[in-house]
């Protein structure tokens, strides 16, 4: 079988490192399966939300409430300026009233409003922030799960919602109700017949709104999760964009994208459509009110009961009454667009997270951990991966001690990468033990066990940024001596000359000007730049040439004289002056040698080792 020949992916597959793996229940599964949240939860959701800024907002609602109450007086002051000029009396002193009402009132809603959306801005701020670090923290076979671009959607268009938790549901519900109190208040004074005559048609049509607001509720949690299916979709294409330009196959993944945003935009359609209804019902309710109003107030006007100032008073109080009553209206709408989104925002946030150790800091590099060589031993060690049947490891035991270099080859699917993903307890043992320097791993801190550990995966990512923003990311303290001292280790002058000189060039979005070679040479320079006590090396030869192949095997043997280097290859040119080499097969340790040991007692490494002239 030649290595060389299987690709990482494939060796992926196969070990059971794919997107298809069920997280375990302490690990937590797919968000958008969660259940829904009750209408409890939900306030509860909200008020945590909101309770950091509970003194900005009650200012804002005070501004609000008072802007309110002094347009309540504002009928009454018309009733006056109406009333003099009737009389014949000075109405300059009435209409100085009214005026400074109206200014008055206008300054305290410019404020409130300010204050609000303020608060509002610092909801989404905290809400952003939470579950970014949330989903950072989540447990590898959780993450394996989501769809990034989902995820997407919900840090940016679920959060954005929750501007409208402060805005629309919880300061207007307050203010809407404080004003259609005061409303009524102010109409009972006025007429109490005219009172009962609007509340009669209002309550009417208010229980057709009570009817439209559950299918208001399903129609948004449908709307925002179709924009994160279309989120997905997209981030699926542009994470595979060389391909889908290879395979011209770029009209198959519009179709895709295209039919998941018609999914989108149908589920928006019907959203809008029951917020019409909604908006056009409680606007209809105060048209039929004032109408009804005039009717029955025009006869108590022709029957002498009430004065011409007292139904125009009163009428004017029917119009103010249009805006709490539509406030309203839009606050039961929103508040199912944001239960909605709260709903989608727990289904992340309710997923249990990896722990954080307080007492450990990553930054500058300076770690509270033992220094030396580390010495890592597997007992009895079986994981299965979730959705599969057949354990990627069974029974796996393998002694490492400190300092020297120690290979892991195998068939693809002999669960070479799950070894090294469990030393990082990306997953932790079903059964067995992973100890280092003879304690079991879950007993160490993650970030004193990770601080110690440098990892090169398969598809060594670049991130977006400088060259010496991709070195030092994991050790931000590091000096540019040690940097260009890492770029010599590893071969990547030339590239260095390249940019300039420029430590500080900026590199692109995952790297796409750079080699492979180049890639997974930076990232074993960043990881050489960590000084880790084990380092954990995962095809990572697999894009070099041979010359530079050659340059970094002796860059690793040099390593191994100092620290732990555990190493899973394909290459046996890569590790067959390895000090010792564990041949695994189906999961277990199969053997243990020297490669000129295993070429002599091991069938299965001497056909490795044949198929690529080695032996």
């Amino acid at each position: 079988m030649s290595a060389d020949a299987t690709s990482t992916k494939v060796d992926n597959e196969a070990e059971g490192v794919t997107d298809d793996r069920r997280p375990t229940k302490a690990e937590g599964g797919d968000a958008t399966a969660a259940n829904g949240l009750s209408l409890r939860e939900t306030f509860l959701a909200l008020q945590g939300h909101a309770r950091p800024h509970r003194g900005e907002i009650g200012l804002a609602a005070v501004a609000l409430v008072g802007s309110g109450v002094l347009g309540l007086l504002q009928p009454l002051a018309v009733k006056d300026v109406l009333t003099a000029y009737g009389q014949g009396h000075d109405v300059m002193p009435d209409l100085l009233k009214l005026v400074a009402l109206v200014l008055v009132a206008a300054v305290a809603l410019a404020a409130g409003n300010f204050l609000l959306l303020r608060a509002a801005e610092g909801v989404v701020l905290a809400g952003r922030r939470e579950l970014v670090r949330h989903i950072l923290r989540l447990p590898m076979g959780a993450m394996r799960q989501q769809a990034p671009g989902d995820l997407l959607a919900r840090a940016t268009g679920d959060t954005s919602l929750l501007r409208q938790i402060v805005t629309q549901t919880l300061v207007q519900a307050l203010t809407g109700v404080v004003m259609i109190l005061g409303t009524l208040v102010m109409m009972a004074i006025v007429d109490v017949e005219l009172l009962l005559v609007t509340i009669g048609v209002v309550l009417l049509l208010g229980v057709v709104v009570g009817v439209i607001m559950p299918r208001i509720r399903r129609a948004a949690l449908s709307a925002q999760q179709s924009v994160g299916e279309m989120g997905a979709t997209l981030e699926r294409a542009l994470s595979a964009f060389t391909t889908v330009k290879a395979s011209g196959a770029e009209e198959i993944e519009a179709s895709r994208v295209d039919a998941a945003a018609r999914d989108a935009y149908r589920e928006g359609v019907v959203l809008a459509r029951w917020g019409s209804v909604a908006g056009t019902t409680a606007g209809l309710a105060i048209q039929i009110a004032f109408l009804a109003v005039l009717g029955v107030g025009g006869a108590r006007v022709s029957s002498g009961a009430i004065s011409v100032a007292t139904l125009t008073a009163f009428l004017l109080y029917v119009l103010y009454l249009a805006q709490p009553v539509m406030s309203l209206t839009n606050v039961g709408t929103y508040f199912q667009a944001a239960r909605a989104a709260v709903q989608r925002l727990s289904e992340v946030t309710r997923l249990p997270a990896e722990p954080v150790d307080s007492a450990t800091s990553l930054m500058d590099g300076e770690y509270m951990r033992l220094t030396g060589a580390a010495a890592l031993t597997f007992e009895s060690v079986t994981f299965t991966h979730m959705g599969r049947t057949t354990p990627a490891l069974d029974g796996f035991s393998l002694q490492i001690p400190a300092a020297g270099l120690t290979a892991l080859v195998g068939p693809s699917g002999a669960g070479k990468t799950t070894a090294l993903s469990l030393v990082e307890r990306f997953y932790d043992p079903d059964r067995g033990r992973v100890l280092l320097d003879g304690r079991d791993l879950r007993d160490w801190g993650l970030k004193d066990l990770r601080a110690g550990i440098g990892y090169v995966e398969q598809d060594a990512p670049v991130m977006a940024g400088t060259l010496r923003d991709n070195l030092a990311y994991s050790a931000p303290s590091v000096t540019d001596t040690e940097v260009i001292d890492a770029l010599a280790t590893t071969r990547l002058l030339p590239l260095l000359e390249r940019l300039g000189g420029d430590l500080n060039a900026v590199i692109g979005h995952h790297g796409t000007s750079l080699s492979g070679g180049e890639r997974q040479r930076i990232a074993i320079a960043r990881a050489l730049l960590r000084r880790p006590r084990l380092l954990l090396l995962d095809e990572a030869t697999s894009q070099l040439d041979a010359v530079n192949e050659a340059a970094l095997r002796e860059v690793i043997k040099e390593l191994s004289a100092r620290t732990t280097v555990l190493v899973v290859a394909h290459r046996l040119s890569t590790v067959r002056s390895a000090h010792r080499i564990a041949v695994l097969q189906d999961g277990a340790l199969r053997s243990v040698g020297t490669h000129a040991e295993l070429l002599r007692d091991d069938t299965l490494y001497a056909e490795l080792a044949a198929h690529q002239l080695l032996s």
